[in-house]
């Protein structure tokens, strides 16, 4: 089996190109990977279409890649949190869009493009701004609105366990948009706290298989995207 550990951050995110779509995993700072984020601003790529939850806290993570201008577009449930500061003022100012999508719906159509469908229907957003331009159709005396499944160029996701072979375990809530991500991603790119021998994973509580994992970095002591905040840091 191929052994999919990298040295270093910088090493699993050298590749990612200006354009592409990164999906950023992170359901609170549980499932942030600020190390992969940062250094992807190191990297320089730009005019990214970033998926994700939100729009990222203060200074760090995402909202350093948005503040570094290197986000022309998100895709995202929460585009304005209490700590979100960065982006509300480049979205006034026109330098990033938004694509708004409801929580559920967001998360189907990841898992949509991670499973190969093209698109599915759902009543979520009928009747709302969100609607617009879109098909509506009626099933059983009920409305629903056309959405289409999400997928991306690079997924950058944080774990607590992995092994070489790229088996994930997670952090509680981090796992709650990471492992469609993982699928729905042609390179998944995972920073894990801990990385075990082969074999050492129990397979029934492994959530993300290897199979949908490319790369892993291990980053034992990550940094807590509340604690950097508090702290006033900004990123770089």
């Amino acid at each position: 089996m191929i052994n999919k550990q990298v040295p270093g951050a910088a090493q699993a995110v050298a590749d990612v190109f200006d354009g592409a779509t990164v999906m950023v995993g992170g359901f609170g700072e549980a499932g942030s990977p600020i190390e992969l984020i940062h250094a992807l601003i190191d990297q320089g790529a730009t005019d990214l279409t970033v998926v994700n939850n939100n729009t990222g806290s203060g200074e760090v993570g995402l909202a350093a890649l948005i503040k570094a201008g290197r986000v022309s577009k998100i895709i995202c449930s929460y585009p304005r949190t209490t700590n979100s500061t960065v982006f509300p003022k480049l979205y006034r100012s026109g330098a990033t869009a938004l694509e708004l999508v409801p929580q559920g719906t967001l998360a189907e159509r990841i898992r949509a493009g991670g499973a190969g469908i093209p698109a599915f229907y759902t009543p979520t957003s009928v009747g709302t701004t969100l609607e617009e331009g879109k098909e509506r159709r009626t099933f059983n005396g009920r409305d629903y609105v056309l959405e289409y499944g999400l997928s991306a160029d690079f997924a950058l996701i944080k774990g607590r366990v992995a092994d070489r072979y790229g088996n994930v375990i997670y952090n509680k809530t981090a796992r709650n948009f990471s492992p469609v991500m993982a699928m729905a991603a042609a390179t998944t790119i995972v920073q894990a706290e801990s990385l075990v021998p082969a074999g050492e994973l129990d397979p029934e509580t492994i959530v993300t298989p290897g199979i949908f994992v490319n790369r892993v970095v291990m980053v034992a002591d990550p940094a807590h995207e509340s604690a950097l905040v508090a702290e006033g840091v900004s990123y770089p």
